[in-house]
């Protein structure tokens, strides 16, 4: 009964965690942008939550419907951040996304698989669970890719992202706030 209890209130409270985007996404939806977000997180978390939602199941790991019921309902969750970031996303950041998460389908597809064709009982449980704990750790640092987003767009003046800064020649013209023009070498 106390396992119970506290299966529940950990499903309460991990509602919360996948409810906590919702804010974010209305910004999206009315700015109709995805502004300096990273969809980089969404799509992780997606994944982790399909591989706990197929650890929970009675023929992986019995007695832990809990989990695959919060898993499941956070991936659901998850899917439709992903897709309200895809359909607002600028075409080149949309298709880097389609790309995660092609990725995170075929992974989650590549981990069901393995465990259903190749292992059987505790083996299919320990590998399932090895694969949630290892992409569980990969959505916890997902938002640290949004610090090489920030140090690539901190550069010099003029140069965009990722771009090398342009060469400079021996002498430069500047312009300044008044409209002289000076020559330095």
């Amino acid at each position: 009964m106390l396992h119970l209890f506290f299966g529940i209130l950990g499903n309460v409270t991990g509602m919360f965690l996948f409810l906590a985007p919702v804010v974010t996404f209305r910004r999206i939806i009315k700015s109709k942008s995805t502004e300096e977000f990273s969809g980089v997180p969404y799509n992780m978390t997606l994944l982790n939550c399909l591989l706990s939602a197929w650890y929970g199941l009675p023929f992986v790991s019995p007695h832990n419907m809990l989990v695959s019921t919060i898993s499941g309902t956070g991936a659901a969750l998850e899917a439709v951040y992903v897709a309200i970031f895809l359909f607002y996303a600028p075409k080149k950041q949309r298709a880097k996304m389609l790309g995660l998460l092609m990725l995170v389908l075929i992974v989650f597809a590549i981990v069901a698989l393995v465990s259903l064709l190749a292992l059987h009982d505790n083996k299919r449980k320990i590998f399932c669970g090895f694969a949630s704990a290892i992409f569980s750790i990969c959505m916890y640092a997902s938002p640290l890719s949004i610090m090489v987003t920030l140090r690539i767009g901190n550069g010099p003046p003029g140069v965009r992202n990722g771009e090398r800064p342009p060469e400079k020649s021996k002498t430069d013209t500047i312009t300044s706030h008044e409209g002289r023009v000076t020559c330095r070498n």
